[in-house]
């Protein structure tokens, strides 16, 4: 909210009052609590998975390779240290690259994401029609929140 209306709340004896800088699209897009007439509306970020498989840049192939095999994906995230989302590791990619490679030599950089505000709906529409299994979502700074899938929206 802006300072004129947080100052305004306190004047009228409310005591947890805060100017959020950042703007109620950003407070949205980081997945914390909202309130009002929309606040019903189901958003993907009700939906989040983190049971992704996620690697490092610096990690050899044949590491992610065995995460990702024992997992009910068939792919991995790769993350710097601070959970940055820099690119993806599918299925067919990790089978076919030396083991010995580090990922991020072979992940494909800078996958598609997705926002927590998106509407649920809407989104199961659009990744069912593309045929889609999954969506990556991550924060505003690009840090990875979890996975969607259509099944569960």
């Amino acid at each position: 909210m802006s300072p004129r209306a947080a100052c305004r709340l306190t004047t009228l004896g409310f005591t947890h009052v805060h100017d959020y800088v950042g703007g109620k699209v950003d407070w949205l897009a980081r997945n914390l609590p909202v309130h009002g007439t929309n606040a019903d509306t189901p958003t993907i970020g009700q939906y989040l998975s983190d049971e992704v498989i996620t690697a490092h840049p610096d990690e050899p192939v044949t590491d992610v390779r065995a995460r990702v095999a024992a997992s009910r994906h068939g792919f991995a995230l790769v993350t710097d240290t601070n959970g940055i989302l820099l690119g993806r590791l599918r299925g067919t990619t990790l089978s076919d690259a030396d083991p010995a490679r580090p990922v991020g030599e072979v992940m494909e950089g800078g996958p598609s994401t997705l926002r927590p505000h998106e509407p649920a709906a809407a989104i199961k529409a659009r990744l069912t029609d593309k045929g889609l299994s999954y969506a990556v979502v991550t924060d505003p700074d690009g840090r990875l929140m979890g996975t969607v899938e259509p099944a569960d929206l």
